[in-house]
């Protein structure tokens, strides 16, 4: 390579560099290092969507799939983080000066696991405070999303809202086919016959089939169960209802699975109402705003805000392994 390739390589180089510079000097001046360094009493910060006198309503979001991922707020601070969410609830319910707490709920839905404690983490907050929790839900508020709205004091949903979508799938891949084409064979050692059940590289039998249905079946009938108690209705009608199809908000409204039809103003406008709130003030939970964050928004800056690679980055950090999901894809 000549002299001159070199010092193009060289140049532009340097021009990057001084680019990522600026664009994170450019994000340290415009912080406030007030707010950064403060120790506020919410560990949350609060952004006021409505200003008011007495006591406070907090709307949390609820935005992506419900996973234990710990996604890094260094390339993505927008996405759904499981363990900050819970903390934002209890954080919710422990405030003495909460009066209401709103979920605006725009997720297909997410792992087993994950959407349970979610439902039980509601559940606690009803009991031990006796504070009223409303679902706002957005554009979709389907499977795990409904499992998870189902114990609120009420349900809102956009007329064009999906939801629905009760129940439970798994899914995986067979590429014995592809494999047997290309020759490959994979030698496997294992301890038990079921050791490596839905393995990518050779068909499900059908005793491993009815094993992994009859789990399917248990955790359906957790979501059923979900579903009869939050919402009183009998477990036949849920059935009926819970066949995996998804349906629109004025949809469920007609059925019972929702209570109202309204935006997230409106499902604010009824606490107020219903529990005599017309004076709070409307708070929404953010991320707190430290140095991970700082740095996140300049990576964001540099990168853009792609949210194909920031969903590439997600799907790259998560495994394979095939496992029973309470979600709602197309």
């Amino acid at each position: 390579m000549n002299k001159k390739r070199w010092f193009a390589i060289l140049a532009a180089a340097v021009l990057f560099f001084v680019s990522m510079g600026f664009q994170f000097m450019t994000s340290i001046a415009s912080t406030n290092f007030e707010q950064l360094f403060a120790f506020p009493e919410s560990k949350f910060q609060e952004e006021v969507i409505e200003e008011g006198m007495n006591g406070k309503i907090v709307v949390l979001n609820l935005d992506g799939v419900i996973q234990d991922t710990a996604p890094s707020s260094l390339i993505n601070t927008t996405s759904y983080n499981h363990r900050q969410f819970l903390e934002m609830l209890d954080e919710a319910g422990k405030d003495s000066n909460v009066e209401g707490i709103i979920l605006r709920v725009n997720t297909p839905g997410g792992g087993v696991v994950e959407s349970a404690e979610v439902h039980d983490k509601i559940l606690e907050i009803q009991a031990e405070y006796e504070k009223p929790i409303y679902v706002s839900m957005g554009n979709t508020a389907a499977s795990g999303g409904y499992y998870i709205s189902a114990p609120a004091d009420k349900i809102i949903a956009h007329p064009a809202t999906l939801t629905g979508s009760i129940g439970v799938i798994m899914q995986g891949y067979d590429l014995s086919g592809l494999t047997d084409k290309l020759g490959i064979e994979f030698n496997t050692i294992k301890s038990g016959e079921y050791k490596d059940i839905m393995s990518t590289f050779r068909e499900m039998t059908d005793e491993e089939r009815v094993l992994l249905q009859e789990m399917i079946d248990d955790m359906y009938g957790d979501f059923v169960q979900v579903i009869v108690d939050g919402r009183g209705m009998s477990e036949e009608k849920v059935r009926e209802l819970g066949d995996g199809r998804v349906y629109t908000g004025n949809q469920a409204k007609e059925n019972g699975l929702v209570d109202e039809l309204g935006s997230l103003d409106d499902t604010i406008a009824l606490m107020k109402e219903d529990y005599e709130l017309g004076n709070a003030e409307v708070v929404k939970y953010n991320n707190p705003l430290g140095w991970e964050s700082v740095f996140g928004m300049s990576v964001q800056s540099i990168i853009g805000k792609d949210e194909e690679l920031v969903n590439m980055l997600e799907i790259v950090q998560e495994s394979n392994t095939p496992r029973a999901m309470y979600l709602y894809s197309n």
